[in-house]
């Protein structure tokens, strides 16, 4: 587990600014840790902290949030509370986003157990190729004709293993199987439901003969050797454990669903209700899935929303309590797109680079053409809406555009974009107001 200190020294390699949200996000998950060490009973008295994050789209809020999931292993979503209905619409309802949790925690728990299985399955695999290649002895063979088939079984492994053999075709047997229903949308009762139909309507288990090379049976059979060495009620109960205790729902979009009092009448009368349902879940509540019964008690929510045309106190009054901590995002300005550009690990002019790279080409950008990028990125921000850091995908891609449609006639070449070049392509672009807006 990382200190609060490492966790934002992380964040820093990806995320310039917004130092607080930073801070608060670190100290929440580091109190987690903390939570887990402490006796059972106080345990179950220590709830987390849910956390607000206001700011512009653009900005950080959900990177923050999904870089930090990501380096701890923690199940985490993100959903948008606008896409969720009241009980009783057509729609998504919110407990489907607490099972959508549970399906993240089942891959992330099912992917760490093939790692650390990796040797058996890998074995496996080659074994079973292997006696595909090389068919057994017929019964009765003498003592001299086994070993030595044993040692030329080794060695075919060994040359399996370095791929000498993947051109070979070999038929292998895979089972049919009845697929799974993971649709959250869908109540666990009535997916239970419906794949006991389709398992009744598919019949038996069938295996499927297919001819194919190698280096494909490698795939196919490590999936196959998988499910059949892992645990996966072990798996399922684990999943269940860290969801609840370790996942992350991140609400985006948060302020869509506030109910401006001054504005009421052009809101739609079911925001309310959404909060309504949303706060049973958010307070702690037993939402039911396909995998067992899954407590929200300790599920951390994060709510992120820019709150324009809002404010969270426009939220009912029960579900600002549930938030307590909020933090500020600040807009980005021109020194922080800069930075963005060039102190960012995996910066976007470095991914450009490294895409051009695979045309043959070395592609490099001078100092002032990543200033002149920065400063027509906030010049297109500040004339059309703030849509923050976004905005030097579409500003980067633009002056890249005919590099990249005609890479095959740069093949070989360095080519070094200077602020002369990005001038050229967006002082047109950025000095017509409509034109930023519809392409830009």
């Amino acid at each position: 587990m990382m200190t609060p200190q490492e966790i934002v020294a992380y964040l820093d390699e990806y995320i310039i600014g917004q130092q607080e949200a930073k801070k608060t996000i670190a100290v929440a998950l580091r109190n987690r840790w903390r939570r887990m060490q402490l006796p059972k009973e106080m345990q179950a008295e220590i709830t987390p902290k849910n956390i607000l994050m206001i700011g512009p789209t653009g900005v950080g809020k959900t990177e923050i949030a999904r870089r930090m999931a990501r380096i701890m292993g923690l199940p985490f979503i993100k959903v948008e509370a606008s896409k969720y209905t009241e009980v009783g619409f057509v729609g998504r309802d919110v407990e489907s986003m607490v099972r959508d949790l549970v399906a993240t925690a089942i891959n992330l728990v099912r992917d760490e157990h093939q790692a650390k299985n990796s040797e058996a399955i890998t074995a496996h695999v080659l074994d079973t190729i292997a006696k595909k290649l090389l068919p057994p002895l017929p019964k009765g063979a003498s003592q001299e004709k086994e070993e030595e088939y044993a040692r030329n079984f080794e060695k075919m492994k060994s040359r399996i293993a370095a791929g000498e053999v993947d051109h070979l075709k070999i038929e292998v047997e895979i089972p049919r199987k009845t697929p799974e229903i993971n649709d959250a949308t869908i109540p666990p009762e009535m997916q239970r439901l419906q794949e006991s139909f389709m398992k009744l309507l598919g019949g038996s288990e069938t295996l499927i003969k297919r001819e194919v090379t190698v280096a494909e049976a490698k795939e196919l059979l490590r999936a196959q050797a998988a499910e059949a060495l892992l645990d996966m009620e072990a798996i399922k109960q684990e999943a269940l454990k860290r969801a609840q205790n370790e996942g992350i729902i991140f609400i985006d979009e948060i302020d869509k669903i506030a109910v401006n009092q001054k504005n009421s009448g052009r809101n739609d009368p079911s925001k309310e209700g959404v909060q309504r349902d949303l706060l049973p879940i958010v307070e702690g509540s037993t939402v039911s899935t396909k995998y067992g019964p899954v407590q929200t008690d300790h599920i951390l929510f994060i709510g992120a929303g820019a709150f324009h045309l809002s404010k969270p106190s426009d939220l009912i009054p029960e579900l600002q309590g549930r938030f307590p901590l909020r933090v500020e995002l600040s807009s980005l300005d021109e020194e922080a797109l800069y930075q963005i550009l060039t102190h960012t690990k995996n910066s976007l002019l470095r991914q450009y680079e490294a895409l051009m790279s695979v045309e043959g080409i070395e592609l490099a950008f001078e100092e002032e053409a990543v200033r002149e990028l920065a400063r027509y990125s906030q010049l297109a921000n500040q004339k059309t809406e703030d849509i923050g850091a976004r905005r030097l995908h579409t500003v980067i891609e633009k002056v890249m555009e005919e590099m990249s449609f005609n890479a095959d006639r740069y093949r070989g070449k360095k080519i070094v974009i200077t602020a002369e070049d990005v001038r050229n392509k967006l002082d047109t672009l950025i000095e017509n107001v409509d034109m930023t807006r519809y392409i830009l």
